[in-house]
Parts: structure tokens; C-alpha cells; sequence
């Protein structure tokens, strides 16, 4: 498994923008699948969104219209791209990939992530 550094969060108003981005160690043309997760206080970890080598992607119904995930095979880095951000989009984000091409069997070994507040 891939060990991947997440950065990017950060406090932002409702309403607001931020991206977040996914660095791999080695080169991620060859890994079919990977993306994002996210964990709030209190609940289980849910996936947010995934992409696959093709440009296919998928996300969870929460994020839909507002969040956009992307991949740059040249920089090995897979970004997600937030806007009109919700409080209830507070969360820890986590990067991985995982062993279906959607996203819903990730590998068991995660990150640090990065912190996601969003509050006036």
C-alpha cells in the first residue's frame, strides 16, 4: 500500500473554498483508483469522493455539485476541490486507495489526514 500526504486544510466561512491535495511517493499512473474520505467527531469514516485512471469518478451524495476531485498524474498528486462549504462538511479528510474501483474497500492503513473547520 502507498503511503499518502494529505495537506490542504484549513478554517473557512460557510459558503467558502478550499482544496485539498493527495501527494504519492511514487508515481500514481499506476494506481487504478484512490481518493477521498472524511471522518467528523462522533461518526464513522465516509468516503467522499474517488477517481479512477480513466477520469471516471464518484461521490457521495453530501458533496455532489460542490466538491470536484481531480488527478495529476505528473505531479502524483490527486487534488479535491471544494466549494460552497457546509459546517456539517467539518471533518478530518483522508487520502487512500482502495482495493474496489470505488472507493468502498480502502486499505486499512491511513494517514494523519488533514482538518477541514467550517465556522463563522
Amino acid at each position: 500500500q502507498v503511503q499518502l500526504a494529505e495537506s490542504g486544510g484549513g478554517l473557512v466561512q460557510p459558503g467558502g473554498s478550499l482544496t485539498l491535495s493527495c501527494a504519492a511517493p511514487i508515481s500514481i499512473s499506476s494506481i487504478y483508483a484512490m481518493g477521498w474520505y472524511r471522518q467528523a467527531p462522533g461518526k464513522q469514516r465516509e468516503l467522499v469522493a474517488f477517481i479512477r485512471t480513466g477520469g471516471n469518478t464518484n461521490y457521495a451524495d453530501s458533496v455532489k455539485g460542490r466538491f470536484t476531485i481531480s488527478r495529476d498524474n505528473a505531479k502524483n498528486t490527486v487534488y479535491l476541490q471544494m466549494n460552497s462549504l457546509r459546517p456539517e462538511d467539518t471533518a478530518v479528510y483522508y487520502c487512500n486507495t482502495a482495493r474496489d474501483g470505488l472507493g468502498n474497500d480502502p486499505y486499512p492503513n491511513w494517514g494523519q489526514g488533514t482538518q477541514v473547520t467550517v465556522s463563522s
